[in-house]
């Protein structure tokens, strides 16, 4: 009994030192970004650099995953550096997509067990893997289908820095109201219903803004998952829906992006977006441990007036 009293304080302790090492990485995430804006004005307007092109990849790896849509910060991000405007608009967009390829890599790595598992499920090694297999492969088909047949009619219409902040702030006030109850379903657990679920709802983030993690997210959550299953199958999830996006892309315009910028600058992008992809993955798994989805409610609305003063004043 005393050792057990003895211990409780150290517990305690050590809990509070890593939420405090956690708030002050994601403080330093809120400093960042900052610093990408500055440095993006900067260096706005003329062909795709390599300071850029790290922006570019920091930003994509950094949001990618976190519930704060990459797809709309790249949008405001590029429109910021002078790029995607005019001529050169293909070959802009088909790097912000080709610089995917960092973040696919980085879940590769970080679930490297979890995708030869997948693997061998697919060749019938593994029943355990055929069965997330399918389940990802369903939760994959409705946001990939209305994707195809909404392409241009989404493009078109949302691509823009209103419909971004709209779904910005429309996520945001959603995280500060919403207050899931524990789940207990593993990974293991899903049925093709609760992946089917998950895939309908995902199709929300074909809208720049809404957040593809932040969806299926708080689509697994709602389902009954465990923080831990529902990160780990939105971040495989990602695995397939980012492949699919990019090797589509790349083979349409791939060869605009390499006649534009080459194959070295975008090769750095993809670096970057890797290694920040990797981090910002690891610490969204630390930090949904033991504090809730509220801050990134909080960070959408900041995102939202930020990008409002920036068409306001005509800055983009």
């Amino acid at each position: 009994m005393r050792e057990a009293a003895a211990e409780r304080p150290a517990d305690e302790s050590e809990a509070g030192s890593a939420v405090g090492r956690q708030r002050w990485q994601l403080a330093g995430l809120f400093a960042a970004s900052v610093l990408f804006l500055i440095v993006s004005v900067r260096a706005h307007g003329g062909p795709l650099t390599p300071v850029k092109a790290v922006v570019l990849g920091a930003v994509e790896g950094v949001t990618e995953f976190l519930p704060i849509s990459s797809t709309g910060h790249l949008l405001v991000t590029q429109r910021l550096l002078g790029l995607g405007d005019g001529a050169g608009k293909t070959a802009a967009d088909t790097y912000a997509i080709a610089i995917q390829l960092g973040a696919i890599l980085a879940v590769v790595a970080l679930y490297r067990d979890r995708v030869v598992q997948l693997l061998a499920g697919a060749v019938g090694r593994n029943e355990d893997g055929r069965r997330l297999l399918v389940r990802l492969l369903v939760a994959f088909a409705p946001a990939a289908f209305v994707g195809l047949v909404l392409s241009d009619l989404i493009k078109e219409h949302l691509f823009g820095p209103w419909p971004i902040v709209g779904a910005w702030a429309v996520g945001g006030i959603f995280l500060l109201w919403w207050r899931p109850q524990p789940g207990s379903a593993s990974l293991e657990e899903f049925t093709i219903r609760s992946a089917a679920t998950i895939g309908v709802v995902q199709v929300l983030a074909l809208w720049p803004g809404a957040s593809r993690s932040l969806v299926t997210i708080v689509a697994a959550l709602a389902i009954g998952a465990t923080m831990s299953s529902a990160l780990e199958f939105s971040f495989l999830l990602g695995l397939a829906t980012l492949s699919a996006a990019t090797l589509l892309d790349l083979a349409k315009n791939g060869d605009e992006l390499l006649s534009s910028y080459g194959w070295l600058t975008p090769l750095l992008g993809m670096v970057v977006a890797f290694v920040t992809a990797t981090w910002a993955m690891r610490w969204l798994v630390s930090y949904l441990r033991t504090q809730p989805l509220t801050i990134f409610g909080w960070y959408r609305l900041a995102a939202a007036a930020v990008t409002t003063a920036l068409i306001v004043t005509g800055t983009i």
